[in-house]
């Protein structure tokens, strides 16, 4: 293999030939091309994207890297859901128990959180005692058991993604749409799904900050779903705005065990919702997505999302007590408030700063590995729009100390007072496959 011959095509905003992408991407993982080769390459898709059916070429070698899980014992429905992420996005956590209390099987690869994004499998881990290192057979059982599982990626799921991506990582190559999009598809492929919903944020607080960005994204995610014949819609959702009233890892789970309780704060319920409504109607247990909606929200209401959930801890080895003992679950010594400096209306300007300040209090990580306070984070007292006084309480900072000083300054510039302020909508637009 002549590495240098694929670089040269993309290098000349050539396509790739099918022979070569397997190529390159049989040879890397192998080990049989460098690092300094993949970068090359991977620069050159950066700057010179990839046409539809080429990325289709790129993402099944990618999925074609590792093992595709296989459920024979399931016979419901296997229906996940993915988000982009941003500040206070939780939603995964209460939808999983509330579409499987309605008869799905969720099978959720999740992250971690690197940057100003929390991920899910931390936010997880904040529950005591609570496993998402599962292996293929680990992962069937609580399928099996529960109609969810939510674990990490494995090695032998799409390895090759796992080094891309942390080559992409380290030579700033991340907001790449085909890169974003084939590393997203294969390993949600790779789960064996039957239909997916993705969330694709747009605002300060998403990765695609431009309505347009997360437009392409969310239509190169659906070409490939389509390519691999599977049923999905993507949602375009704001993350201009926190979402929900808490962000950091041990206060996300609770403001989920409150939604999982009929509770909690009305955008994350209508999310939970409008999504979960939206998976039971690609899974075949809804004939529209008003009657879905209608029972995730009595899935909610009634308890039997929470009992779901209960048992999905128990079943990977947490502590269920927590629910109803929101003590057991890691909480910070200390809250500082931020106070309103004159009359106005809060708007939101840049949600990245919130996700730092979580990060300046312990709560993120700088790179991986990084340990993680699970206890520290944000609460937040004015919704977007509202109109406050001076001295009113707009968030509390839930600490330890640490790094507060550069967490409040962070706080303060996420956020202006002033005297008119119209909020963009929840959900921008609705795309399906």
């Amino acid at each position: 293999m002549d590495a240098r011959g694929i670089l040269a095509t993309k290098r000349d905003g050539r396509r790739l030939s099918d022979a070569q992408i397997r190529e390159f991407i049989t040879g890397y993982v192998a080990g049989e091309i460098t690092d300094y080769h993949a970068s090359a390459l991977l620069m050159a898709i950066f700057i010179h994207g990839m046409e539809e059916a080429e990325l289709a070429v790129w993402a099944r070698a990618m999925l074609e890297s590792g093992r595709v899980m296989k459920f024979p014992g399931i016979s419901r429905p296997k229906v996940d859901k993915h988000s982009t992420g941003g500040i206070g996005d939780k939603v995964s956590i209460p939808l999983a128990p509330a579409v499987a209390a309605c008869g799905l099987a969720v099978p959720m690869i999740s992250g971690r959180g690197l940057g100003h994004t929390g991920g899910t499998l931390d936010k997880l881990e904040a529950i005591p005692g609570f496993c998402t290192q599962l292996c293929e057979a680990d992962f069937a059982r609580c399928l099996e058991r529960t109609g969810v599982a939510l674990g990490g990626q494995t090695p032998d799921i799409v390895p090759a993604d796992r080094k891309l991506y942390a080559l992409r990582d380290v030579t700033g190559l991340i907001e790449s749409i085909p890169l974003i999009a084939s590393s997203i598809m294969s390993k949600k492929l790779a789960e064996g799904l039957d239909a997916l919903v993705l969330d694709v944020k747009f605002g300060s607080g998403a990765f695609m900050v431009e309505p347009s960005r997360g437009e392409a994204l969310a239509k190169a995610m659906l070409a490939l779903a389509r390519d691999f014949g599977v049923r999905a819609t993507a949602l375009h959702t704001n993350m201009a705005r926190p979402l929900g009233r808490m962000a950091g890892h041990a206060l996300e789970i609770a403001e989920s065990f409150d939604c999982l309780e009929g509770r909690g704060p009305a955008d994350l319920r209508e999310l939970v919702c409008l999504q979960g409504g939206e998976m039971l109607r690609l899974g075949g247990l809804a004939k529209t997505l008003d009657e879905g909606r209608a029972r995730v929200a009595r899935s909610l209401d009634d308890g039997s999302a929470r009992a779901t959930f209960a048992r999905v801890i128990e079943e990977q080895g947490g502590d269920p007590r927590c629910m109803d003992d929101r003590a057991r679950l890691p909480k910070a010594s200390r809250v500082e408030l931020v106070r309103a400096r004159r009359d106005g209306v809060l708007a939101w300007r840049d949600l990245r700063a919130l996700g730092g300040a979580i990060c300046e209090l312990g709560g993120g990580r700088v790179k991986l590995g990084d340990a993680i306070d699970f206890g520290v984070g944000l609460e937040f007292e004015a919704l977007e729009g509202a109109a406050v006084r001076a001295g009113d309480v707009l968030a509390r900072v839930h600490h330890e100390g640490r790094g507060l000083a550069r967490a409040l300054a962070q706080v303060e510039r996420s956020f202006e007072l002033v005297d008119a302020h119209a909020p963009q909508p929840l959900v921008l637009a609705t795309w399906t496959a």
